[in-house]
């Protein structure tokens, strides 16, 4: 075979072997992957209560299609069929209920499916090769008569020349850190919720056994006093002082039945249980073992608790540590990361693109052309500088929200341990005092004036 054979039938093997790769990856991307018959996104804090249970990690994701990720179809009939109407809930009840079963908490666990699917993206490189083909199979030479037929076919491809693709794997990495930790955080604050109406719940159930053991003795002290009345040795003065305070219990007892059923039903709702489940908790405040968070110059080998030591300047420092490593803090500080690889993106951006690929023509009168072709855009009007200042513009404010969100949460966690410590003191004062609730000495004295004749 000839060489301007070859030259002529080069080209439309180059158009024949392009068609049949873009033909094999849109059968590729259209096929169906296999979903799985049942899953659950499950989150750091729930992955400490259901061990057995463990998200994958993102290096243990392969680029097959079929490790897709779960769509809220698949989760709401996981999360409905688990609302089920517990026996006895003790505190690990509570949590591993409101974990699995809260709303918020199953709808923002999606967001890590789809800042990964992101982040795959971002590791895509977004341009692929163009190619032209034109072809005139008829002209009408004046001079020279009879040719070939004119064509030529293009190939190109777009270089990024400021390695941009660096910038936008380091954005989505940086989103899909802070859609990680913004789960994390609303994982913990749903842990902190439940143990607050949990413990409230507690409280508030002992406020319903105080108000009603008052109630008792006031009914006792009344029915005794209507007895000393009948027989002169009581005044009217006294009885109606005593129906009155009477009538005021039977009041506080009513509020407390209120205050009690209002906080079961808002544990109930935290913990996804439906209005009408029975909510039998388990515990009582008096036998709780109360500690000290685990610093260094905080607890005492012997479970005393002093005031100054739980102020030292030294635990101070720890709590401020600590409080810059909550998960909303990390939160804002993927997000400075990422408005910082925003900007740098946007600075390689002014760096134009260049789009260079092989060019083969062959003119009418039989002569072939075989060489390269390159384009570039020049950034005469639109330099880039106007994006590039918005962006640094997003990165001043994301970095301010970060430090300022750092010194709110040092403020909010000596705050949070000075009330813990003084709380701790008080009840370690009151430790050997009897919190049982037993009738007054005067009561006593009086109990058996009350079956009098």
């Amino acid at each position: 075979m000839s060489t301007p054979e070859r030259l002529r039938r080069w080209p439309w093997a180059l158009v024949a072997l392009w068609c049949g790769c873009r033909s094999g990856g849109m059968s590729q991307a259209r096929r169906e992957p296999d979903l799985p018959s049942s899953a659950v996104v499950h989150g750091p804090v729930l992955a400490a209560v259901r061990s057995s249970d463990r998200e994958p990690h993102l290096s243990e994701l392969g680029s097959d299609e079929s490790e897709i990720q779960l769509t809220a179809a698949e989760a709401i009939p996981e999360a409905d069929s688990a609302l089920t109407s517990p026996k006895n809930l003790s505190l690990t009840d509570c949590l591993a209920h409101s974990l699995t079963q809260n709303p918020d908490l199953i709808a923002l666990r999606q967001n890590d499916s789809v800042s990964s699917a992101a982040l795959g993206v971002a590791q895509t490189y977004p341009f692929n090769p163009s190619v032209q083909v034109q072809v005139t199979p008829w002209q009408n030479a004046k001079v020279g008569g009879p040719g070939g037929t004119y064509h030529y076919v293009l190939l190109m491809q777009n270089i990024q020349l400021a390695n941009q693709q660096q910038y936008r794997e380091a954005g989505a990495a940086s989103t899909l850190n802070s859609a990680r930790w913004n789960i994390h955080q609303a994982e913990l604050r749903t842990v902190a919720q439940t143990e607050r109406l949990y413990f409230s719940a507690l409280y508030l159930r002992g406020i319903l056994q105080l108000a009603t053991a008052i109630h008792e003795n006031n009914q006792s002290l009344l029915q005794t006093l209507e007895k000393q009345l009948e027989a002169g040795a009581a005044t009217a003065a006294d009885v109606a002082i005593v129906r009155v305070d009477a009538r005021s219990t039977h009041q506080q007892l009513r509020l407390a039945k209120a205050n009690i059923e209002t906080a079961q039903r808002d544990l109930r709702r935290q913990i996804g249980l439906l209005p009408d489940d029975a909510l039998p908790i388990e515990g009582d405040l008096r036998q709780l073992s109360w500690k000290v968070p685990a610093l260094e110059d905080a607890a005492r080998t012997d479970g005393a608790m002093e005031e100054s030591t739980l102020t030292s300047p030294v635990v101070r420092t720890m709590i401020s540590g600590r409080a810059w490593s909550r998960p909303d803090v990390m939160a804002a500080q993927a997000d400075a990361e990422a408005a910082r690889a925003a900007m740098c993106l946007a600075t390689a951006n002014r760096t134009p693109d260049l789009q260079i690929g092989p060019y083969y023509q062959r003119t009418a009168d039989g002569t072939s052309f075989l060489g390269f072709r390159g384009q570039m855009d020049v950034p005469v009007i639109n330099s880039g500088r106007p994006l590039e200042n918005q962006r640094i513009a997003e990165l001043n404010q994301r970095v301010t929200a970060w430090h300022q969100l750092q010194r709110r949460a040092d403020l909010e966690a000596q705050a949070a341990w000075e009330r813990y410590a003084q709380a701790m003191v008080l009840l370690n004062e009151d430790a050997s005092k009897d919190s049982t609730v037993a009738l007054p000495e005067e009561l006593v004295v009086l109990e058996p004036l009350r079956d009098l004749p």
